[in-house]
């Protein structure tokens, strides 16, 4: 009766400590969580041709699908021109080279010291040194060896300076305006990341000092080979774009001003129906014609330093036919899809966002977001009509190099979208012009961040176990030598019993 009741007690063990081994495995190896690595950062210098702006982006160090979800955490404005001027103006360059250790001694109180090592910083240069390299090599390339210099001095993991080409500029700008827009990825209820069902892409409509560039997904494209493979989120995207150097804010002006001068030969002034009435400037000729953009209109007796006065007349209608005849739109005659200077286009679909230039000058005349074509013409006209002290008593807070230039810059902005990119009044509707979205600038460079990103190796989820190592290895072996020494005692019981 003993025996049978110790068999009994030792079989009971047995299955416990089995049932115990089993569990112990089921929960160390179900049950883990996970911990978040961190964040990671990454530095953007998004050098253009009217200023530099030093963008701090941060994302978690786990991707989704090879592409981290990217979020800005600073945007600083460097004062001053933009790097392809460095080296006409001593103390200009000075106050910029300040501007620029203010940008990056914040960059320094944002990201955590234990992460500069680990930070990248990139350089990316647009139109203006683009301009300056065609025309200077060798100073684009000097210009380029001191920011990497500067760059380099800095603690952060320095990867490299170049100029980006018109054709980048476009993509990573429609990258920004889709990311920004919620189009790659959003969260789901279950708080995981995936792309949004029927997601349709925002075409992107960016004005630069020196460039212009527009972007979209067409839907349906006659011409091969015409459309770039982008891959986002694990998706790819059929995307158009095409970047017009010399046809950016500061060089259509100047190119425009280049066209008048020439047609005042002879004349002690110009006359410039785009500038507000009563508005009067002397500037040297190498201000206008010292461009690579206008270097074809220079006048056979050019002389940089010879002194020309232009008189505003600030007549919007002559203003608009002269803008008009910056571009060449007889370059494809009877080509159904063709913007202008000869360049193919698809037909333009879905929405588009317009920033940088575009959305500064629609805020100048007080029009952001969507708004019809028709107000947007109506207030050009009152714009462009105001004199120029009444313009000035308006709007106070404005610099006057802006201020001066928005009758032009408003009526540019609609000769290139409806005349060049072919936007009528119900497309138009289809525009939002804006800066930011839930404050993040849309520009090329988190484009170029979130592209960048697939070539950072991600890092694995830190792992958080139920039980430390030590005590699920204590616990096995207790056990399982529990159920040993059980299945021991019941095969000796079972041989004395027989």
């Amino acid at each position: 009766m003993v025996s049978k009741l110790a068999a009994a007690i030792a079989f009971f063990f047995l299955l416990a400590s089995l049932a115990v081994i089993v569990t112990v495995a089921v929960i160390q190896i179900h049950k883990k969580s996970y911990v978040s690595p961190g964040l990671k950062y990454g530095i953007v210098l998004d050098a253009g041709s009217s200023r530099t702006t030093v963008y701090v982006y941060q994302w978690p160090a786990e991707k989704e699908n090879n592409t981290g979800v990217v979020n800005q955490t600073l945007r600083c404005d460097v004062q001053g021109p933009g790097i392809s001027s460095f080296g006409l103006d001593t103390k200009q360059d000075e106050k910029t080279w300040n501007s620029f250790n203010d940008c990056m001694n914040k960059t320094k109180s944002i990201i955590p010291t234990v992460q500069y090592n680990g930070t990248p910083t990139y350089l990316g240069a647009t139109a203006g040194m683009r301009l300056l390299r065609s025309k200077n090599e060798t100073a684009a390339s000097s210009i380029l060896s001191t920011m990497q210099q500067y760059l380099q001095s800095w603690p952060f993991d320095f990867k490299g300076v170049s100029i980006i080409t018109g054709q980048e500029e476009g993509i990573y700008g429609w990258i920004t305006a889709n990311y920004l827009m919620g189009n790659f990825v959003e969260k789901n209820l279950w708080n995981s990341w995936v792309r949004p069902h029927r997601a349709e892409t925002t075409g992107s409509l960016d004005l630069g000092g020196a460039s212009t560039q527009i972007a979209f997904s067409p839907e349906q494209d006659s011409k091969p080979n015409s459309t770039i493979a982008v891959v986002m989120y694990g998706y790819e995207y059929q995307v158009y774009t095409h970047s017009f150097q010399c046809y950016g804010r500061d060089e259509a002006e100047k190119r425009l001003l280049a066209a008048l001068v020439q047609r005042s030969s002879g004349k002690s002034y110009t006359e410039n129906p785009c500038y507000p009435q009563y508005y009067n400037t002397t500037v040297n000729a190498k201000y206008i014609f010292g461009s690579q953009c206008t270097a074809a209109q220079r006048p056979a007796d050019y002389n940089p330093n010879q002194r020309l006065t232009i008189l505003g007349t600030g007549d919007p209608a002559l203003c608009r036919k002269e803008v008009l005849s910056i571009f060449n739109f007889t370059a494809c005659p009877g080509e159904p899809n063709c913007s202008f200077d000869g360049v193919y286009q698809p037909d333009i679909t879905g929405k588009f966002v317009a920033y940088s230039g575009f959305y500064y000058t629609t805020a100048a005349l007080n029009l952001m977001g969507s708004f019809q074509l028709d107000n947007f013409n109506s207030s050009t006209w009152s714009f462009c009509s105001l004199e120029w002290p009444k313009l000035q008593e308006m709007h106070s807070s404005v610099k006057r190099i802006y201020l001066k230039s928005y009758c032009f810059s408003a009526n540019y902005i609609y000769s290139l979208l409806v005349n060049g990119y072919k936007f009528n009044a119900q497309s138009w509707m289809q525009i939002s012009f804006q800066r930011e979205v839930d404050n993040s600038s849309i520009s090329w460079s988190l484009g170029y961040m979130l592209n960048l990103t697939n070539m950072i190796p991600a890092e694995a989820d830190l792992v958080k176990l139920p039980m430390t190592s030590s005590v699920f290895a204590g616990l096995l072996f207790m056990f399982t030598m529990l159920a040993i020494l059980s299945l021991m005692f019941l095969v000796i019981s079972v041989v004395r019993s027989c």
